[in-house]
């Protein structure tokens, strides 16, 4: 089983970058995707996540309208567009997933990990 984010980088207040999870080793389509992320000296925090079968999207009140979790299961690969970024977006971000169920903001309920990639806004 492996969970392979990239996409990260440095970027601008106001860009955009586009993160993409690259899944193998498993059915990625039997499991619920998030995207949580981690700044220095502070605890993983939930970003957003998406159902495993219907497609529902959730995300956190402070990336609402700017953040947007996607899914294509023939590539095995989710994603997360980031548009409007902030300086206080800057983190690691993982992407997670967790069998036949909706997106949880509790890292523990999470059965896989990636290893993250550093985004870094600018301001």
């Amino acid at each position: 089983v492996q969970l392979v984010e990239s996409g990260g980088g440095l970027v601008q207040a106001g860009g955009s970058l586009r993160l993409s999870c690259a899944a193998s080793g498993f059915v990625f389509s039997n499991y619920g995707m998030a995207w949580f992320r981690q700044a220095p000296g502070k605890e993983r925090e939930f970003v957003g996540g998406i159902k495993w079968n219907s497609g529902r999207t959730d995300y956190t009140d402070s990336v609402k309208g700017r953040f947007t979790i996607s899914r294509d299961n023939a590539k095995n690969t989710g994603y997360l567009q980031m548009n409007s970024l902030e300086p206080e977006d800057t983190a690691v971000y993982y992407c997670a997933v967790r069998p036949l169920s909706a997106a949880d903001v509790s890292p523990d309920m999470y059965d896989y990990w990636g290893p993250g990639t550093q985004v870094t806004v600018s301001s």
